[in-house]
């Protein structure tokens, strides 16, 4: 059975129904308590939005339960879903943009002797590849940006360099453009050259009147800031300048492309930002500049095509996820999240591949099982009930679930099934067995969740340190990422997939990081439900001084620095394991923390995440 079996591009998207749960784990499913018939005996704290509510099931078992908002989005509304971009005729059409795109693009890059060459020449190669990455239509322009990045790449210098390759002043607008793409491109590029752009104080300086280009050049130094590697002062100090000076700018200057260019990267910076989500705001700034505009009208007209195309893979994908949800019975239980959508649409906001299929709703279906099984062990499930679930778990057998109360038996068979197929999608793409491999992921996942569960039960506060290890494998982080990526296509031996999962840095510092910052905005929630284990509360024990706001800043602090170590972790020079290979699971760290930008987006999925679902997934671009 496959995830989804797709046709080619330029066919009619087809979805494979094998997937929605066996007979049995749908009948075991149905068979769950519903809590709308539960009687309510005590709620704490209404001022908390998720409050802890006890409740008597109609199994007559007194539980815990979090007052989650239920399921934003109804199955019949996902499924009248509909849109004509997945017709032959639009196929056609990109592919002829994508060729006329090329041709200008190579008459950019293309060197003729008895030509003059452009004074801005630099600029002008990582403009391009600027825009057309921010568009999300790079994946059909590599050869032509590593062309460009080749060149720029020959002139640089420990001094940067200027617009042209023949400019006898360095720019810092074409230094900090080139830092950060370069940067990210795996070019070994200091950011020393930062330096050579400050004043006699050692400032970066700017003019009495902000001028449209100093304003873009402060832009750049900005978003190269953002790439930072442990110990760069210079990249500290020019985020700290570039994010106050342009904070002050957007006071001034009207609001149009430059303004909203502006707003979006300090709202949502690097690690916060979606490829998917930047292509839908940057098709409107990159539109509305008449610069732009008049340049490179095949270049916006492209990238919508692209995304209204991709959408409607999209919404079969999703059609595929809704009715995973509703056949397999998840939606009848009312005391969970329901963050099926929300978690493709993350997926296809760092993805957007087509023949990705498998990644997308692998990711989808596993996080979505991880946060039902969060609720279980944190709030719904009782120390005897999650005992045996652990136990089935590490049995890993269908006939595991004959022991378990009523409820968990889908649950039990949906997990088996959903991991179990995921394993035979990797095994297409690595050629091995990963299984086993994955097993011992999701055993120590659940090991995890069963410490919590007890120090929960008992009223006990770890330290810190304790705290934080096992709340990074708890988080989920691990399970979320290593079977889908297995499913992509890339190959991972053993010695690149040690670079990437557990337990490898990146995987630490990714856990790590995201248990933090989840933790800073839903401890309040979680100790109101008698969670009282939270990064806040065991720094507050070891330090008895320290206020709340003390413990929050402090792991504000380390979050910033543990981000700094991610970045190396993915962009330093590595033969063995390149950036490509790391990539997904760097992305799938940003679509998490993105979650976490204002709220926990997990529990509280109304608000930025709706939104989110609706500019990415449902409504396209005017063409």
């Amino acid at each position: 059975m496959a995830l989804l079996s797709i046709a080619p591009l330029t066919s009619t998207w087809c979805v494979d129904k094998s997937l929605v749960g066996s007979s049995e784990a749908k009948a075991l499913l149905r068979k769950i308590p519903t809590l709308e018939m539960c009687r309510l005996t005590k709620s704490v704290t209404p001022s908390i939005s998720m409050c802890l509510t006890t409740t008597v099931s109609d199994d007559g078992v007194q539980r815990r339960i979090a007052d989650h908002h239920p399921n934003l989005w109804d199955d019949n509304f996902i499924q009248s879903l509909s849109t004509p971009y997945g017709a032959t005729a639009y196929h056609e059409r990109a592919q002829k943009l994508i060729g006329e795109v090329k041709v200008i693009i190579n008459s950019i890059l293309v060197e003729d002797g008895e030509l003059i060459t452009p004074p801005n020449d630099l600029l002008q190669r990582l403009s391009i590849v600027d825009s057309i990455e921010r568009l999300g239509i790079d994946r059909h322009f590599k050869n032509e940006i590593k062309s460009a990045l080749d060149y720029v790449y020959s002139y640089w210098s420990e001094k940067g360099i200027g617009c042209g390759r023949d400019s006898v002043v360095n720019d810092l607008n074409t230094t900090a453009l080139g830092l950060r793409t370069l940067r990210l491109h795996g070019y070994p590029v200091s950011s020393d050259v930062l330096e050579q752009f400050k004043d006699q104080n050692g400032q970066f300086a700017c003019s009495a009147i902000q001028t449209e280009g100093e304003i873009k050049t402060v832009l750049n130094l900005f978003r190269a800031s953002l790439i930072a590697f442990p110990g760069e002062k210079v990249m500290e100090e020019a985020e700290i300048f570039s994010t106050i000076y342009l904070k002050e700018a957007l006071l001034k200057i009207p609001v149009c492309s430059l303004s909203r260019e502006i707003a979006y990267v300090l709202e949502y910076g690097w690690h916060m930002n979606l490829p998917r989500l930047e292509a839908r705001n940057y098709i409107d700034v990159f539109g509305q500049d008449p610069i732009y505009l008049r340049s490179t009208q095949k270049l916006i007209e492209l990238a919508k095509l692209e995304f209204n195309i991709f959408q409607s893979l999209q919404q079969e994908e999703l059609k595929h996820v809704s009715r995973w949800w509703k056949d397999s019975g998840f939606s009848q239980m009312a005391f969970a999240r329901h963050r099926h959508v929300e978690y493709y649409t993350l997926a296809s906001c760092i993805d957007i591949y087509p023949q990705h299929s498998s990644f997308r709703l692998g990711f989808a279906k596993i996080a979505h099982l991880g946060t039902v099984l969060d609720d279980i062990y944190d709030t719904f499930g009782t120390m005897d009930e999650l005992e045996l679930f652990t136990a089935a778990v590490k049995r890993w057998h269908p006939s595991a679930a004959e022991g378990l109360p009523e409820y968990m038996k889908g649950v039990y068979m949906m997990f088996y099934e959903t991991v179990n197929e995921m394993a035979r999608e990797a095994e297409k793409s690595q050629g091995r067995d990963t299984l086993n491999y994955a097993r011992q992921a999701l055993e120590a996942y659940i090991d995890s969740y069963m410490k919590e569960a007890k120090w929960i039960s008992s009223g006990f506060l770890p330290t810190f340190e304790e705290y934080l290890d096992n709340g990074k494998v708890s988080f989920g982080y691990r399970i979320a990422t290593l079977q889908p990526i297995l499913t992509l296509g890339i190959p991972f031996p053993h010695h690149i997939l040690q670079e990437i999962d557990f337990p490898s840095r990146l995987n630490d510092l990714a856990g790590s990081i995201l248990r933090l910052k989840g933790d800073i905005h839903s401890y309040q929630a979680e100790r109101s439900r008698g969670e009282e284990s939270s990064c806040i509360s065991c720094y507050m024990k070891d330090n008895p001084e320290a206020t709340e706001e003390d413990a929050v800043t402090y792991i504000n602090a380390m979050v910033n620095r543990l981000l700094k170590e991610l970045n190396w972790e993915l962009l330093k020079p590595d033969n063995n394991v390149p950036i490509t290979s790391k990539k997904h699971a760097f992305d799938i760290l940003r679509a998490f923390y993105h979650l976490y930008k204002d709220r926990d987006g997990f529990s509280v999925a109304r608000n930025e995440i709706r939104n989110l679902v609706m500019t990415t997934v449902i409504e396209h671009v005017p063409l």
